[in-house]
């Protein structure tokens, strides 16, 4: 039996999201263009006969340019406090920037093993890969280097052996059916926050949140009552839509994702709540954020 913790760090972007949801084989984590989607530590709990690996997605570590990206990038680092392995992921689309750099330069102050994870191979052609895992090899002394699809789920099995190797425990944190150790509050805000991304796109800032208000569940079916919390009363407009179809589209989405994630069927009651007042507004990102001093 070998278990222990791994850390997925990346800049914004890089697909570290969809690695998480292919290793568990559920969607746990959500994935949108928009950047810092992720904005909590998310544990994703693998279990196989002869082992236990704890997966921490993180928010992208970037140059911060507010409160809001510090926080972030303060979870990012808290999360590679301990771990037995860092996965590194980049995109290979896209070349190795100040960004990568950025993220290279803090795994450098740890000496946490590293493996260098080149994800989305499948878009581009074979041969480009190879002049790339040089390039990457001698910026930093990675253990190994492994290029895959989180995506096309390409190499990931070839993944999670290598990470058995850099396993250091031999006991089991979690029952074998967890996945993950967010409640269904959290996953069900998070369900919603990502259809409200990918349908609005740049209309509305990222920091939206989003809180469920009560889950009340039997035999056949749960009952929803969520908001979305947006600071102006433009933002609600937006999230309305002409003749409510915005919010509808957004809760036809959420609902399919909720009821594959709880097994039953969903009665959603999704409203628009503008909260306009900054630190009001910054409760409910604590709460979602888990820092009490989130307060400009």
């Amino acid at each position: 039996m070998k278990s222990g913790f791994v850390s997925i760090v990346g800049r914004p972007n890089v697909g570290k999201s969809t690695l998480l949801n292919s290793i568990i084989n559920q969607k746990i984590a959500i994935t949108s263009n928009t950047a810092q989607t992720t904005r909590n530590i998310i544990q994703g709990i693998y279990n196989d006969d002869n082992s236990q690996i704890v997966f921490v997605d993180t928010p992208g570590i970037h140059k911060p340019h507010n409160k809001l990206g510090k926080i972030l990038n303060e979870q990012a680092y808290y999360s590679m406090d301990g771990v037995d392995l860092v996965l590194f992921l980049i995109d290979v689309t896209q070349e190795f920037g100040k960004g990568d750099e950025f993220v290279l330069n803090k795994l450098k102050e740890s000496n946490i093993p590293v493996l260098l994870v080149i994800n989305k191979i499948d878009k581009v052609k074979y041969d480009t890969i190879l002049p790339k895992i040089k390039q990457l090899n001698d910026v930093f002394d990675f253990k190994e280097i492994i290029p895959i699809s989180a995506m096309k789920k390409t190499n990931i099995d070839d993944l999670i052996q290598t990470i058995k190797n850099y396993l250091t425990d031999d006991i089991k944190y979690y029952d074998e059916d967890t996945i993950t150790n967010h409640g269904e509050k959290f996953s069900v805000s998070e369900i919603i926050r990502e259809k409200v991304l990918n349908l609005t796109h740049e209309e509305v800032p990222h920091s939206v949140s989003c809180m469920v208000d009560l889950i009340e569940e039997d035999k056949r079916s749960v009952s929803i009552n969520a908001f979305i919390i947006v600071d102006r009363e433009s933002l609600k407009k937006i999230l309305i839509g002409a003749k409510g179809t915005m919010i509808k589209n957004i809760g036809i989405l959420a609902r399919k994702d909720i009821e594959n994630l709880l097994g039953k069927k969903v009665y959603l009651d999704l409203k628009v709540k503008v909260v306009k007042n900054w630190r009001d507004k910054s409760s409910f990102l604590a709460q979602e954020l888990g820092f009490s001093d989130f307060i400009e």
